[in-house]
This record gives C-alpha cells, structure tokens and sequence, in this order.
C-alpha cells in the first residue's frame, strides 16, 4: 500500500453530485461572518489586552486577519479548482497525498469539534449569566458546569448544540436563512457598541500602546505575536467556507468573494472593537470574560450591556451554526473516502445533507460541551488551525504544477512569492503558541497516525483501487 497515494479530483466530484449547490456569494459571507464574529470579537480582545498586547491588541488582529486573507485566498484557489466537500482534508489528500490529507482533516477535526464545543459553554455562560438570572431563574449548579467545575452537566450547552443541529439537518438553505438573520442583529449591535463608545474613549487608556511588560522575542513583538496567534481563533471562520464548496454555485467566484469578504468585514469589525474597547477601560482591567459589557459597566450604560449581551448570544449561536456545517462536513468526506467508516458518507435523500456524520457530530459536540469547560476546549483549537493553513499555502506551488487539474476560476497572485509568505506566516503563528497547545495537539496527532494504520488505511477506498 502506498499512503502517499492520490486521490483524483473526478473522484471526489462524483460522489459530492448528491449535494444540493444551494449557497450564493451572500450566504457564504454570511456563514463566515457567522463563524468569525463570535466568541472571539466578545471575549478575545479583552483577554488579550491584558495578558499579551495591551492597547496594541488591535495590531495583533490586524496581523492575524492579513495571514488569514492570504490563506484565505489559497483555499478559494483550491476551492475554485476543485469545488469539493472536505475542504483541507480533500485538497490534501489530491496534491500531496493520503497520508498528509488524513492528518489534515484529523487536525481540522478537532478544530471543528472544539470550537462549537467552546462555543456552547460560552453561549451557556452569557444565557445563564444575564438572561435566566434577570428574569429570576438560577440554575442549579449541578446543571451549570461539568465535573471538572464541581458540577454535573452544563446543561444550557448541550441543549443549544442540539438545536442547532436540527436546524442543520433541514439542509443547508433553512440553516444560511437563520444565520443571515443572526448575522444581521449581532453586527447592528457590535456596530452600535462602537458608535457608542467612542465617545467615552479616555487617551489615558491608549499610554502605553504597547507596554514594555509584553515586549519579548522575536524582535520585542513577542506579545503581539502571541497574541495574533492567539485570536486567530477568531478567523477560523473561512476554512469552514471552503468545506461548502460542493454546496455552491459557481464556486470560482463565489468562493473567492465569500472569504475576503469576510476578513475584510471581520477586519474592520475587530480592529475598531478593540481599539475603542482599550480605550474605554484600562488594558490591565479587562482579563474578564465579558469585556465589552463590562465597559458598559463602567461607563454606567446597563441599557448597552443588555444590548451587547444579546449581540454575544447570536454571535456566539451563529459561530456555533457554521463551525457545525464545516465539521459535519469533514466527517462526510472521511467516510465518503473510507478513512471512517463509510456510514459517515452517506446523503439523505430528502433533505441532501450528510445525516449520520450529522448524528456523530453532535454527539462528540454535545459530551465535550456539556463535560469540559472553555478554556480546556479553546487551547487546542488553533494549532489544528494553523497546520492546515501551512500547508494548504505551500500547497499552492504543488497545484500549478499538475496539469490534470483544470482551474479557470479564482488564482492566487503573485506566485510563487504570497503562497510562500502565507505558509511561512502560519509557521511563525505556530511557534508562538502556548507551549501546552503544542503538547497537546501532538498527541491528538499521535492518535491520529495509529487509527490511520489500524483502521484507515486498510478500508480507504482509494488504496482499494488499482
């Protein structure tokens, strides 16, 4: 057997010919706006000021969302060439081959699975927190929190992933309808915390920009490096877009359109978030899981605070809906291929969405959710991220050079030189990681080789084949 072997693009689009190409250039926009105006917009730049950047957090997004454009842009090549589900593990497993293509879509696995897992403990402490508690309900504690926070079951966040994944089986129109809707009322309130807050911005806030405690190697940037790694959970959005390729129209284009349309938007977004957020409250004072109400707090706008509150709850909800497609996906493709067992391939006739990855997925979801909490769930969630970006960016120079794969669509510019600049990007982010991230991610990897020796490798469907 050869794990290096590759798989043929032909291939992949006859068996995704079941899936109904569904999703326009708005509706992608709307699915990654979905997944990166999330979590990370109401929880991330605070806790970032404070521990890694201060002020200058609002570079550390800017850096962060620059790498993901020019990710960005090799996967909508990708995509353009090859419009199929499974996003990295698919176009892996064509230009380099089985074995690196399992660990791709092994990486993005975790990636997909964590984050709406971390996203429902996150929705669950806002719900719990603000709404339930306002109108007198408090929860048991057993019914808060998983075992390892002295309770039982987080029971808010089981019950937001199921209903999330019945929205998700009627097929991917009703699910871009609820999320464009979603997207909608939760960038008005972002968009309002802004206009809002700028005028109790104090320039005290903004000395120092860059505090002196955070600067380290390389080059005295090391917090800000760190800290761009670390948000970069915040643009794990648009590889989600290209897992939607074989549900789009005219994927050359509109594939292209949906990713820089979203950096472009979530740029924007979360510089503007988090210069007037540190300019509001003192960077030293926002290692809180709830920045931006608290700085409604503090500036004695409780009205606001509801208000961002519910903005949290259908960013969060929405972040959670596209993070639940792209991983649904994923475990579509794997059985498609044989890699998992190949009832996670197949397609209800009814509603053309993959039901039984569906089922697994919210499972796994749903466990993690209800049993561990948020931080243990967000540190893995980038270096699975990051390695796939690699190397779909290197990826990049072995795609032009096959000649079978015909691509009139969306190219990269400047090649060689922005695939290069995108992967080795990825590769310093990488670097910079918690030293407990990269432990980790090792070991899920570790798993990942010895379930492709023991079971993937002897029912893929491609070393089957003569």
């Amino acid at each position: 057997m050869n794990i290096f072997k590759k798989e043929s693009v032909a291939s992949y689009m006859q068996a995704d010919s079941k899936l109904k190409k569904t999703l326009r250039t708005k509706d992608l926009i709307g699915l990654g706006i979905g997944a990166v105006i999330g979590t990370g917009i109401f929880i991330l730049p605070g806790n970032e000021a404070a521990s890694h950047a201060g002020p200058a957090v609002a570079i550390a997004f800017l850096l962060a969302a620059l790498v993901s454009g020019l990710v960005g842009m090799a996967y909508a090549e990708f995509s353009s060439a090859m419009p199929v589900a499974g996003s990295a593990y698919s176009f892996g497993s064509v230009v380099y081959g089985e074995i690196v293509g399992w660990i791709l879509g092994w990486s993005l696995i975790l990636e997909y699975f964590l984050a709406v897992s971390a996203e429902a403990t996150g929705f669950a402490a806002y719900f719990n927190n603000n709404l339930l508690s306002a109108v007198g309900i408090n929860l048991p504690k057993a019914l808060q929190a998983g075992p390892m926070e002295g309770g039982v079951i987080n029971l808010t966040a089981v019950v937001i992933v199921l209903i999330i994944a019945a929205i998700i089986m009627r097929g991917s129109a009703i699910s871009t309808k609820v999320e464009n809707f979603a997207v909608v009322v939760k960038v008005a309130i972002i968009i309002l915390f802004i206009a809002v807050g700028i005028f109790y911005v104090k320039s005290d806030n903004y000395v120092p920009f860059y505090p002196s405690e955070f600067h380290g190697a390389p080059w005295g940037m090391g917090g800000i490096l760190t800290a761009a790694a670390t948000v970069f959970f915040a643009f794990i959005g648009f590889d989600a877009l290209a897992a939607n390729s074989a549900e789009t129209i005219d994927p050359g284009k509109n594939v292209i359109r949906g990713i820089l349309g979203t950096v472009a938007i979530a740029v924007v977004l979360y510089v503007s978030f988090s210069f007037v957020l540190t300019g509001i409250v003192n960077y030293k004072d926002l290692g809180v899981d709830d920045p931006a109400a608290f700085a409604m707090q503090v500036i004695h706008l409780n009205m606001f605070n509801k208000l961002i509150t519910v903005g949290a709850l259908f960013g969060i909800f929405t972040a959670m809906m596209t993070m639940f497609i792209g991983g649904s996906r994923l475990v579509y493709a794997l059985g498609r291929d044989g890699l998992l067992p190949k009832s996670m391939g197949k397609v209800s006739k009814k509603q053309g969405v993959p039901e039984n990855a569906i089922i697994v997925a919210t499972i796994v979801q749903a466990v993690f959710a209800g049993l561990v909490p948020l931080a243990q769930l967000a540190s893995l969630i980038n270096a699975g991220t990051l390695i796939a970006f690699a190397f779909i960016s290197f990826g990049i120079l072995l795609l032009r050079r096959r000649k079978d794969i015909k691509n009139d669509g969306f190219k990269m510019p400047w090649y060689p030189f922005l695939p290069i600049v995108a992967g080795l990007c990825t590769i310093v982010f990488i670097v910079m990681l918690p030293s407990i991230t990269k432990i980790s991610v090792t070991i899920w990897l570790v798993i990942g080789f010895v379930f492709y020796f023991t079971y993937g490798i002897r029912h893929s469907k491609l070393q089957q084949k003569d």
